[in-house]
């Protein structure tokens, strides 16, 4: 059975995951330069975890947060795709989170390391179900994130730096992308810590809700 969702035919090939694609979020990470082009990421597929799955916390960091993003399933394969054909290679989409340790990370930043044990942990892809995009607008999608019912992050893909058909262009520029390549857009402002018990849910009007609990201790 398909490990993301139970109406899919397409096997999960590869994430990944687009930093610092919102200004606001930028910002409060103290950031001051817009990236010239995305920045890009990886997570190993095991790290998809299906709605209603109980997350544990890391083992390891003391400061987990939460990421809410607009996730894109590649359906087709194609390399140096133009923008204006991008849209026509996306499957379907979902939301999700890119779980962060976010005192590991900032470590990790400051010795010029790899992300990699900041953000891809076991559990640290937390994904929606699926569901086809073609009556969506995905240049104006609204979607957010509550913490134990309580608003945290609410964002909207018409305020991307790097808009999805021009992600999809760079990215197949980079890559040959692929039948069955997951990609997470970025997330928008509002990002902050998680602690055992906590229940996160992520939602659109326009695609569904989907949450997730954190183990109590």
């Amino acid at each position: 059975m398909n490990i993301i969702s139970h109406n899919l035919s397409i096997a999960p090939n590869r994430i990944f995951c687009i930093g610092k694609n919102y200004d606001e979020h930028i910002k409060e990470l103290g950031g001051k330069q817009i990236p010239d082009e995305p920045v890009v990421f990886m997570k190993p597929i095991c790290n998809i975890v299906a709605p209603g799955t109980t997350l544990s916390y890391p083992p390891f960091g003391n400061e987990l947060h939460h990421e809410v993003e607009v996730v894109l399933l590649i359906g087709k394969e194609g390399k140096n795709i133009p923008e204006s054909q991008a849209l026509s290679y996306i499957s379907d989409i979902t939301l999700g989170l890119d779980l962060t340790l976010r005192d590991v990370q900032k470590k990790l930043k400051e010795a010029g390391l790899p992300w990699e044990r900041s953000k891809s942990f076991d559990q640290s892809a937390p994904l929606g179900i699926f569901k086809k995009h073609q009556d969506i607008d995905l240049m104006k999608l609204p979607f957010s994130c509550s913490v134990n019912g309580s608003l945290r992050q609410q964002g909207n893909t018409e305020k991307m730096l790097f808009p999805i058909p021009n992600l999809i262009k760079i990215l197949s520029d980079w890559w040959t992308l692929k039948s069955g390549d997951i990609i997470f857009t970025g997330t928008p402002a509002g990002v902050g810590p998680l602690h055992p018990g906590d229940r996160i849910e992520v939602e659109s009007p326009l695609i569904g809700s989907f949450s997730w609990n954190l183990k109590s201790k």
